[in-house]
């Protein structure tokens, strides 16, 4: 038996588990693995993480936020068994009502799930966030590497580094103004694949959190902006409008500077998931992520319109490529 197998098997058998009937789940962009696991004799259900120690993989963050979540009241899984050491986290199964699903099998109540999903963060605006990393807007604009070193490289050929550390530079800058606002705990991958509907539960709660691992510290609007410019799903014009008056309203936030924080927050996180999306395709063979591109390439050329990326958008219009099918072809291939 495979030292992983086995390792696995100990951990069940320190848990009630240690009999229950096991089936692999979906997983995500990361190593991880996921199992549910089922008690033969109740029904009831649990679910395994399995994620390997190795570079950027570590359970101890995922442990420690879903903890301090619950703490808010929010619906984090509870942490069942932990052998950090192992990468091992047996954590409450919240079901499978993703948004995503939920959406498109009941869109009348899509205006509801966003806007519980928008409650989410005013929660965590709410309460002192634990100690984390808060990226500077140096580190906010280096992030967008990938976009240069992974997607364009690919279409057009290596990138010019001289062209990206300018545009680095002046990304920063506009960063900066952005990032005045006093940071708050944002989940990071805030969308309708991380997002479950729990329709038992009240208010905030309804909405189960699964991936905050790699939460920060960072500008309030960062997860509205994960949640409205869904690289996965598209968000139609009304729910976003609708969404983001209801964020208004229960936080106070001015509108002009919110919609400047979505633009350049926006811009940033999706030059980002292009150069991401564009090296899961070539380097971990995940074509399906390019199948995502083209709704990618949309929010960035929208965040782009505005005046408060005038700065840059000419560099990018000419640096980063269109995802069409001549381009796409090209990611598909493994370097």
């Amino acid at each position: 038996m495979p030292d992983r197998a086995a390792r696995i098997i100990a951990f069940l058998a320190a848990t009630p588990w240690a009999g229950a009937e096991r089936a692999p789940l979906a997983g995500d962009a990361s190593p991880r693995r996921y199992e549910r696991l089922r008690d033969p004799e109740s029904g009831a259900t649990a679910v395994l993480m399995d994620a390997p120690p190795g570079p950027g993989e570590d359970v101890r963050p995922f442990e420690r936020l879903a903890r301090h979540l619950r703490d808010m009241g929010l619906s984090a899984p509870e942490i069942l068994a932990s052998d950090a050491e192992a990468g091992l986290l047996l954590i409450e199964d919240l079901g499978d009502a993703l948004f995503i699903r939920r959406t498109a099998e009941a869109p009348e109540q899509e205006e509801t799930l966003y806007r519980a999903a928008a409650d989410v963060l005013v929660e965590l605006q709410r309460h002192p966030a634990p100690a984390l990393e808060t990226p500077t807007p140096q580190q906010l604009a280096a992030m967008t590497d990938l976009a240069f070193t992974h997607y364009a490289a690919a279409i057009t050929g290596p990138c010019d580094e001289m062209v990206m550390e300018r545009f680095q530079s002046r990304f920063a800058d506009i960063l900066g103004e952005v990032l005045s606002a006093a940071p708050v705990l944002a989940l990071r991958d805030y969308h309708a694949e991380n997002l479950l509907w729990l329709e038992r539960r009240a208010g905030a709660a309804r909405v189960g959190l699964l991936d905050f691992q790699d939460a920060i510290l960072t500008h309030p609007a960062y997860d509205l902006v994960s949640l409205l410019q869904d690289a996965r799903r598209d968000v139609s014009p009304a729910i976003e409008q609708a969404t983001i008056a209801h964020y208004i309203a229960r936080t106070g936030s001015d509108p002009q500077r919110l919609a400047t924080a979505c633009a350049v927050l926006g811009v940033q996180r999706n030059l980002r998931i292009l150069g991401v999306f564009a090296r899961l395709a070539r380097e971990r063979d995940k074509p399906r992520y390019l199948d995502l591109l083209p709704r990618v390439w949309k929010h960035l050329a929208r965040g782009l319109d505005h005046p408060a990326l005038a700065g840059v958008a000419d560099t990018l219009w000419r640096e980063i490529p269109q995802p069409s099918p001549q381009a796409v072809a090209k990611l598909s291939r493994r370097p």
